[in-house]
């Protein structure tokens, strides 16, 4: 599938750093459980976020060909004092403003190690986009706060996601993600409010050889609908499928066995 453009990317990494800094700043406690990552308070997600945006901003702008231990970035774990919204969004906003620079000056095809095989700063655009996308619905449910995201960026989340799980399943076969192969069973995603092209709906088939997928209006062994944002946050594990706004048809214990086994990290 086609992504977005760079600028897009980065334009949107921008805007979403701007919207997860508006929870910080909202009056939400800090120390509050994160009930989508339960290990985490919401100041420990937004140190994560913040850490990660930093953490690429080094690999980007020194165009690294290894790795990085993330224990040696600058600033990388946040400011010193706890529980200061203040300090945390002057952090969070300067490494959002570094991040965004270094994936602008490189450009989409600038060479730098990635996980994923994809060494280059595109990819790392768009990771990053998606990253700051998810755990910003993280702190917003954490804070009780609406959520939304545009429609061309919830619907390449999904895309991507499709390919971790299918990068997951050729270099990592025995994490769980291995587990989502058959004989053809299948899954469809149905986005019911959004006006894409192509359709913001899918087709994820567990084949032998592992996950195939395309977008796409057809039947399947379970479908879930709903509007393209909870379905988003539902294929991503952050909104239960009993959620008013879903809709679950068929077997439902396939989607949920996916939902189990497509993890990532």
């Amino acid at each position: 599938m086609s992504r977005l453009d760079h600028e897009r990317y980065c334009d949107e990494i921008a805007h979403q750093v701007r919207q997860l800094r508006a929870v910080v700043t909202s009056g939400a406690e800090l120390s509050a459980t994160v009930p989508t990552c339960p290990d985490w308070t919401l100041e420990r997600l937004v140190r994560h976020t913040g850490g990660a945006l930093r953490w690429v901003e080094l690999l980007v702008r020194t165009r690294a060909e290894a790795e990085i231990e993330p224990s040696r970035v600058p600033g990388g774990a946040g400011p010193e004092a706890t529980g200061d919204p203040a300090a945390l969004d002057a952090w969070l906003a300067e490494s959002g403003e570094a991040v965004v620079a270094a994936l602008r000056e490189a450009g989409p095809d600038a060479k730098v190690w990635a996980w994923s095989g994809i060494n280059d700063a595109g990819f790392w655009a768009r990771r990053m986009t998606h990253e700051v996308t998810v755990h910003r619905a993280d702190a917003t449910l954490a804070a009780g706060l609406p959520y939304d995201v545009a429609p061309e960026v919830a619907a390449d989340a999904v895309d991507e996601w499709l390919e971790i799980v299918q990068f997951v399943q050729r270099a990592l076969p025995d994490q769980p993600a291995g587990e989502l192969r058959g004989t053809g069973r299948t899954l469809h995603l149905h986005a019911t409010d959004a006006d894409l092209e192509p359709a913001a709906e899918w087709l994820i088939e567990l084949a032998g050889d592992g996950v195939v997928w395309r977008r796409g209006h057809e039947r399947a062994d379970v479908t879930l609908r709903g509007p393209l944002t909870s379905v988003l946050l539902a294929f991503y594990r952050r909104l239960p499928l009993d959620s008013a706004d879903l809709e679950v048809l068929g077997e439902r214990e396939l989607l949920e066995f996916w939902l189990e086994r497509a993890t990532f990290g």
